[in-house]
Parts: structure tokens; sequence; C-alpha cells
């Protein structure tokens, strides 16, 4: 007799594992404490050579799909074939809504999600008694799992976040959320657009924080005041959005005014060279570290020994923002001081000299007067760090939030509902 496998929640990611995208692979191990069954596929192998620690102890099997046309031609159509002369009505179906997509954007990489989801559900799909398809973003990752939804008859859903929603085209993102079962975001501000976006559909969009490990945070009281030269911090790729430029020209403003400091850098990205090139401009090569990508516990460390956070997040030329940066929270959690922007949705978390500072996007001069005045003002900075603590440890708890997620896939997906899945206190 056949051995019966556990009900199965397929997730469907751009790349797994990454190093800037702790809070999937904390959801998938937090989920699995709840007694959920994983699969992960990845559109994409590593890009890093090293790991977050916790990822050691995710249990979920993982298969690549090939992430490429040119160089995977022949297992792609392999595949496809054989899937379309088993299933002639249901491919040409999935075909049909590829051709219509293709036509509103004339991008190829639709052939290419078509593709990678007939490979996904002819090769891989069978005996792995796969329930659902969710995928995190709302871009390419959703497209895949659209599609072998429809090749397999197995629904999905989508966490829609950032950089996805904003850059998405907006029929495309409606199109998705209209045959999605349901989808997930993490900010009050995404779930208000995406409602609004989707206001001829009846599909439940959900709110839920990603949130943080406060296990991982030292619950220690800083000393209430700091000393020049101040150690200030920022944790963000090198992209237009997190206004890497504007802490910058903040920083050389507290430069002219005398202010000593040193200022790290944690992350790489696109416009790295265009940074560097800033940073020799402005004349701060000796006040600044570039740091590249470290692993989350050597961030915890940086965050240790600092006295100021800072992002300067802005909505990009191309639309794309953040939404609120899990470093943000983490810093909070840590005691130490944010001074940030009042874009997207930071101000859920970060209330203005409250839980922080929080200035204009695309001002330099009010950055970096917020920094100064958190890194001198002593019964400010005491404050608004010990309400920060406060709101993190309340709002932004992943093992608290993981439960609303959990009763959303159990109740929302078939196959997972709690009678499978015990939900533990």
């Amino acid at each position: 007799m056949e051995k019966m496998t556990a009900p199965t929640l397929c997730m469907v990611l751009k790349g797994y594992p990454r190093i800037s995208e702790t809070f999937i692979s904390n959801e998938i191990l937090l989920l699995e404490s709840l007694g959920f069954k994983i699969h992960i596929i990845s559109m994409r192998h590593p890009r890093e050579p090293f790991t977050h620690a916790s990822v050691k102890n995710i249990q979920a099997g993982v298969d690549y799909l090939p992430s490429t046309i040119w160089g995977n031609l022949f297992p792609l159509c392999f595949h496809n074939v054989l899937l379309a002369v088993k299933k002639p009505g249901i491919y040409f179906k999935a075909v049909k809504k590829a051709v219509v997509r293709w036509m509103r954007t004339r991008k190829t990489a639709t052939l290419k999600h078509l593709l990678q989801a007939g490979y996904l559900v002819h090769k891989i799909l069978p005996k792995k008694d796969i329930v659902h398809f969710q995928a995190h973003f709302a871009h390419s990752p959703t497209s895949v799992a659209l599609f072998s939804s429809l090749l397999s008859d197995v629904p999905f859903s989508f966490f829609a976040h950032a950089k996805d929603i904003y850059t998405s085209d907006k029929r495309q993102l409606k199109e998705k959320i209209d045959m999605a079962r349901f989808v997930v975001t993490c900010t009050k501000y995404n779930k208000a657009y995406l409602s609004e976006l989707a206001d001829n559909t009846q599909t439940p969009v959900f709110c839920v924080y990603h949130g943080i490990n406060l296990d991982y945070f030292s619950s220690k009281e800083r000393k209430t005041g700091c000393r020049p030269p101040y150690q200030i911090i920022t944790v963000a790729r090198m992209t237009e959005k997190k206004g890497l430029e504007d802490v910058y020209q903040a920083l050389a403003v507290m430069r002219d005014k005398g202010i000593k400091f040193k200022h790290t850098l944690i992350g790489e990205g696109d416009d790295q060279a265009k940074i560097v090139e800033l940073i020799k401009r402005l004349k701060l090569e000796k006040l600044t570290e570039l740091c590249g990508t470290l692993t989350h516990e050597q961030v915890i460390d940086h965050y240790a020994s600092s006295d100021l956070f800072v992002l300067g997040c802005k909505i990009a030329d191309n639309g794309d923002r953040d939404g609120i940066p899990n470093v943000m929270a983490e810093s909070m959690a840590m005691n130490l001081p944010v001074v940030a922007t009042n874009i997207s949705g930071i101000p859920e978390f970060l209330e203005d000299r409250v839980t922080g500072l929080m200035v204009a996007q695309k001002d330099p001069m009010a950055l970096a007067d917020a920094m100064e005045t958190l890194l001198t003002d002593n019964n400010l900075r005491q404050q608004v760090t010990r309400e920060a603590k406060k709101r993190i440890t309340k709002e932004f708890n992943n093992k608290k939030l993981i439960m609303d997620l959990a009763g959303i896939y159990s109740k929302m997906i078939t196959g997972l509902e709690s009678g499978n899945i015990k939900l533990k206190n």
C-alpha cells in the first residue's frame, strides 16, 4: 500500500535561501513549528555562499526551477509537451491566459513563467500531495503560481510586499488578485492599495506584519546618552528607494557642522558604484564603512555597538517603495533609536517624537537635523527608545503574528483546515 503523505503547502519563491529575505525563512520555520508541512519551489539558486543560521533548521524540501529558457530549453519543453499531451484542454487554457498577459506587456518573461509552471506541474508536483501554491512576492513567483494553478487545478494565493506591488503593471496585478483564493500583504498601506485596485473582486486581502523574532535581540537598556564620535548605522540594499543618497548628503551636513561620527552601511545592490562615487564626491571616505552583506548574527552585533539607526526611504522614479523595513523594527527592538522618512508603511510603527524621529522623504537637511537631535537630546532619546521597544514587543512579535497567518492559511486553504494543523498556543 502506498504511504499517505500529509497535505503540503507549496511556497513559490524567487530565490531560496536569500540573506535579504530573513522574514520568509522565519515564516517557514515558524509555520513548520505549528505543524504545517511545506515544500519550497525556488525560481533561482542562492546568490550568496552563506545563509542565516535559522535556515538550517527548516525541514521543507526544496526544488529549483530552470531559471532561464536558454540553456534549459530541452527540459522545459520536454515536460511541457508531455503535460500538453496528457491534458490538452487544460494546457490550451493556460496558453490562452499567457497570450492575454503577454499582449498587455509584451514581456517574454510570460513565456518563461508558463514553461516553468509546466515543468513544476509535470516533473515536481506528482506525489507531493500539494494542496495549495503560496507565492511570496506579487511579480514573477505569483506568475508561476498562477500558471501552475491553471495547469493543475491546485489553487494559489500570494503575499505581496513592496517593489512587487508598485512596479507591477496594474492590469496584471489586478488579474492575479482576481484569480487568487486570497492575498496577504505586510502593511495597512499596501492593503488599502490592493483592495482599491481589486474593487470588483471577492478575493479577500489580509494584512499581517512580518514581525521579528524578539529572542534574537537584547532587552538590556542602553545608556541614556552617547558621546562622539557617534556610531551611526544603516542596513539597506543599495537601491534608489532606500534613499542612501539623502543619507550621505545628510551626513555631509553633519560633518560640516563639526559633528564627529562614523557611519556603517551594511548591504549591497545595483547602485553600489553610484553610492561609492557619491561618498568620494562628498569626501566622506574616512567617516564611512561599507560592510557589504552580512549574516543576521553579524548585523545584530553592529546594532549593539551603534548609537543611531538611519534610513532615508523614498518613492523611486519607477514607483518602487519600501513597506516596513524589518531592519528598522530590529533596531527598535535593540533599543537603538531610529530616524527614518514618512513614506508607505513606515508611519505604522515609527511615530514622530514617540517611537523615533520621522522626516519627509528627499530632505537631507531635515534628516541631518533629526539625527543630531536624537544623538544629543538625551531625554528625547530615552523616551523614544523606550516607547519603540514597547510597540515592537506588542505589535511586531513574529511568534504572535505567525498565529494570525497560520489562521488565515488553515481557514482559506482546503486540506489545511484546523483539523489537520495543530495550532499551538
